[in-house]
Parts: structure tokens; sequence; C-alpha cells
């Protein structure tokens, strides 16, 4: 007998088997209706991350209650608003008379105010110009340190005053830097004069900028440091072989692998333009007068909550917000022809 085997058929030998992750990946490409899409469907998604989306939930949660509900309560600018008008603040909103625009009026008419945004701005530009090229540096200084211990000391020394409350902060630069501080005292056991410098509006927006950089360069050296991570050893061995120094392997290499982050982070700031600090202005507040320390938040505070002219603080408010909205986008913007993603994409 002859030992040929039977040939497979011309349908057989042309389909190949169907395995089962063959099977489950071209039901995973079918959407609502049997269709073929490129995405899962809804419900194949949600059982795969459901274990995520329940983790985000408490998280959600306090995002819609804090700061998307309370988003509703921007109607009080545009009205006269009486807390009293009924049984609580809530039902007070629809029993108070609408007014237009005449709150944002009074607000354009305030000398106040511009004062109030004269200050933030101030402080705005003086911090994003000494305080956040502090963090970039003192993460590369410390990236550039060779033994692993004396760098993760250093990172958590700096990184510490992060966890300070603003009125540890300013005890410790009034126990420094004011009138019976370490400094004055020592000046005037030496026969010299002592100084006050947390009383001088003079010096006040550098010294709420140094209290600043104190407290919060730790946590964006965190964040370069974990950029800095990312770099591949590779590159800089090769640099190094090819002849570049460290300043040339820091330029070419370091800070563009820095820059993505820059750039999210400069953003961010340019956002909050008009927020520079409102629990540490309003302690220091009566030490250095209003005409030094008054910025919007406190200007908000104090007419909304002091004055309890709560519609025209919520006017404020909404200015405020919708101007930093307009800063994020056109920081973003800019983000985007500079070639980086900034907060989203294109």
């Amino acid at each position: 007998m002859s030992n040929s085997t039977v040939p497979r058929t011309t349908t057989e030998a042309k389909t190949p088997a169907r395995t089962p992750a063959a099977s489950g990946d071209a039901e995973g490409r079918r959407g609502r209706g049997g269709k073929k899409s490129g995405k899962l469907g809804l419900k194949l998604r949600f059982r795969r991350d459901r274990a995520l989306i329940l983790m985000t939930l408490p998280a959600i949660l306090l995002i819609l209650v804090f700061n998307y509900i309370p988003i509703l309560g921007n109607v009080v600018a545009f009205q006269d608003y009486d807390p009293y008008a009924g049984d609580n603040g809530f039902v007070a909103i629809f029993n108070s008379p609408w007014i237009g625009v005449e709150q944002f009026e009074r607000i354009f008419a305030d000398s106040a105010f511009w004062h109030a945004v004269q200050n933030t701005l101030v402080l705005f530009f003086l911090q994003l110009v000494l305080y956040f090229p502090i963090p970039v540096l003192l993460a590369l200084l410390i990236n550039s340190v060779v033994r692993p211990r004396i760098r993760a000391v250093a990172q958590a020394v700096m990184y510490l005053p992060h966890f300070f409350s603003w009125v540890l902060v300013v005890t410790v630069f009034m126990q420094i830097f004011g009138g019976a501080g370490i400094i004055a005292q020592t000046l005037r056991q030496h026969g010299y004069e002592g100084f006050d410098v947390m009383t001088d509006p003079e010096v006040f927006k550098y010294l709420v900028t140094a209290q600043t950089v104190w407290k919060d360069a730790g946590w964006g050296i965190i964040v370069f440091l974990a950029a800095l991570s990312s770099v591949s050893g590779d590159l800089y061995e090769a640099a190094a072989m090819d002849g570049a120094g460290r300043w040339r392997r820091m330029w070419h290499i370091t800070l563009p692998a820095l820059r993505p982050v820059i750039a999210l982070l400069l953003v961010l700031r340019v956002g909050d333009a008009l927020t520079v600090g409102f629990e540490q202005l309003l302690l220091q507040r009566q030490a250095v007068g209003v005409d030094a320390s008054e910025v919007l938040d406190t200007y908000v505070w104090w007419n909304g909550i002091r004055n309890q002219d709560f519609s025209y603080a919520a006017a404020a408010g909404l200015i405020k917000g919708v101007v930093g909205l307009a800063l994020v986008l056109i920081a973003n913007k800019v983000a985007h022809l500079m070639g980086e993603q900034g907060v989203y994409k294109k």
C-alpha cells in the first residue's frame, strides 16, 4: 500500500484554526449591534475597568460635592442676595430679587478691587520669575549627586516644609526675621540696630515669595526628579563618548526631557495667576496693612464673609474664575505652538 497522505481540501488549507483568543478579540472588536469597530463595547470596558472605576468613585463624589455643585451658587452674582429671605440659604436664592449685572458694575467702579488686582499680579509675576525656576535648578542639582543616600536625604529635607501649615511657616519666618527674631536680637547684642522684615510693607511681596519658595519648592523637585528618572542613562553615556561635557549633556539631554513637564506646570501656574495664597496673606494682613497684603482672595473674603455682601463677593469670584480659565486656554495654546502637549492635546 502507498504511504501517501490524503491531501487537504482547498478550503481547509486556506482556513486557519480559530483560537479562543482570536475569537475573543473578534468579539471585542464588535460594537453594539454586532458591528465591527476599533473600540471595545461599553459593557466590556466596564467589566474590564470596574475595579478602577470603583476606586475613583470617592474622588469623583468629592469633586462633585465640593467643586461642581457649588458652581450653581454663582447665580447670586446676578441677585441682591439675602440669606434671610428663606428658611435656609438655598431657599433664599429663589426668593432674592434679580438685579442683572449691577454687582459687576459696582466691582469695576471700586478702586479697592483694582488695587487688589494689582497686588495679585505683582505677586504672581514675582513668584513666576523667582519661584518657578528654583525647583528645576534644585532637581538638577540633586540629580547630579552620585551617592543615592545623600540624594535621598537632601530630597527629604527639601520636601519636608511642604507638609507644614501656613501658620507654622509664618511663625518660623517671624522667629527668624521678625523684630524679636534671632537675627535682630543677634545684631542688637553686637551693637547694631535691629530690623523687622515681617512688618515692612515695602519688602512684603519678596517675603511672601520667599515663604512660598521654602514651603513648596520641594514638591516641584519631586515632579522634576520623576521626569528625570525616565531619561535613559545610555543617552548620557553616548554623549560622553562623543565628547560632550556636563553642561552640554544637561542642555541637550536633561532640559529637553524636562520641557514637557515645565510646559505643563507653567500652564497650570498661569491659570492660577489670580490665586496667590489666601491663608498666607490673611495671617500677615494686620502686620503689614491692607494696602500691601490685599489680593483678590482676601478681597472676596472680606466683602463676602466679613461684610456679608455675598452677591458682590460672588461676582468678584466669578470674574476671577473666568479670567483664570481664559489664561489656562491661552497658555495651553502657546504650549501647543511650542510643540508641547500642555494640559490637553490639540
